[in-house]
């Protein structure tokens, strides 16, 4: 049974910085590419950064230079740095992986507030 858990939200003030990380179990996580997405009230849900299965990157525009996605396949650990928060980075952040479109696997998600 695939399971994703995300942790290290919470409140961080304009500016700051706060690091997400995603245990995944059930499954062989270095085989896969994972997503970060998030969702703010009332609004859909983005993808905020993804890295493949052999490291390559990519991020959204609105937080290119300030976020950073890694990976520690031994320790089945997804990560994203989040520097230089501003409040619109307010949401639930949810990791998530792929195995194939029958197969999408998500988190419960981590409330992150940027707030003074």
């Amino acid at each position: 049974q695939v399971q994703l858990v995300e942790s290290g939200g919470g409140l961080a003030q304009p500016g700051g910085s706060l690091r997400l990380s995603c245990a995944a179990s059930g499954i062989t996580f270095s085989l896969y590419g994972m997503n970060w997405y998030r969702q703010a009230p009332g609004k859909e849900r983005e993808l905020v950064a993804m890295i493949t299965s052999g490291g390559s990157t990519n991020y959204a525009d609105s937080v290119k230079g300030r976020f950073t996605i890694s990976r520690d396949n031994p320790n089945n650990t997804g990560y994203l740095q989040m520097n230089s928060l501003k409040p619109e980075d307010t949401a639930i952040y949810y990791c998530n992986i792929n195995v194939d479109r029958a197969h999408r696997y998500w988190g419960q998600g981590t409330q992150v507030t940027v707030s003074s």
